[in-house]
């Protein structure tokens, strides 16, 4: 039988998981033009991320916002050194469309890891960054400040960028 724990990264894993799907059907829905049943799956995805952010906080994974950076740092890094190259390697050889998504996920996993790094230095300095933030809407690649002319992962031009 599992512990609670277990049980709580289990739980963890789906409740965020499940967020993320119902995101991507209310888009969907939304191109469907289904605009109630978008919100539904809006409503239902952020029950969701209360669910995932109360079994987080049950594990006591929420530490301060140094360890929290660290952690990132190391899933971040984790995913472009150890996790996504086998999957875009696989993909690759069987010529399988998720190929192009995993090598935006390899290059853009190491852009996080290096702007979390940059942060964390700025909070052991007792400081936040002073930054503004833009996302690649096509392939998860940030950059601070202002998006270049185009996104060096993907080309998407830096105007489709989402500023946060």
């Amino acid at each position: 039988m599992p512990t609670t724990k277990e049980n709580l990264e289990t739980a963890f894993a789906g409740e965020s998981q499940a967020n993320r799907k119902y995101l991507a059907f209310a888009q969907q829905a939304e191109k469907d033009g289904l605009a109630n049943v978008a919100r539904l799956f809006k409503a239902t995805a952020e029950a969701e991320t209360l669910h995932a952010h109360g079994h987080l906080k049950a594990m006591d994974a929420i530490k301060s916002t140094a360890e929290n950076l660290q952690a990132a740092i190391d899933g971040e890094t984790y995913e472009f050194t150890e996790m996504y190259p086998p999957m875009l390697e696989q993909a690759e050889a069987e010529g399988h469309k998720a190929k192009t998504m995993f090598r935006f996920a390899v290059e853009a996993e190491k852009v996080h890891a290096r702007l979390y790094a940059k942060a964390l230095e700025a909070v052991k300095a007792g400081t936040d960054l002073d930054v503004k933030v833009y996302l690649c809407p096509v392939c998860g690649n940030i950059e601070i400040d202002s998006p270049s002319g185009s996104c060096p992962i993907c080309g998407t031009p830096g105007e489709k960028f989402i500023q946060y």
